[in-house]
């Protein structure tokens, strides 16, 4: 199976969600999942974006899923693997792992 180019985006602000005390910031977030991910599949395609919403962004459907965190539809930091959420606030390894298998990602054998 050839495996696709995923596109991840983390979205977040600098300051710490009201409602996810303890957990880490969403750009600690942001490089902790990229992190993983590199290691766990190593060579696979992905990209994995930053979008502050706290800030300008200028494309459309990040624009909207922006605003939904901003009016407290989603908390964040909010994951998005291919355009579906996969988290939102306290992150957790297992689900984003399982998305990106759905989409052809294989963690070398051990």
């Amino acid at each position: 199976m050839d495996k696709q180019h995923v596109k991840i985006e983390v979205y977040g602000a600098d300051v710490i969600c009201a409602s996810c005390v303890n957990a880490p910031s969403s750009k600690d977030t942001y490089e902790w999942l990229e992190a993983a991910i590199t290691r766990k599949y190593p060579g696979q395609p992905f990209t994995i974006d930053y979008i502050d919403i706290e800030g300008p962004v200028a494309e459309g459907e990040q624009a909207d899923i922006a605003e939904k965190v901003r009016n407290d539809e989603f908390f964040y930091p909010l994951v998005r693997i291919g355009g579906e959420v996969v988290g939102e606030g306290y992150i957790q390894l297992k689900p984003v792992f399982a998305e990106l298998e759905k989409k052809g990602f294989v963690p070398p054998s051990e």
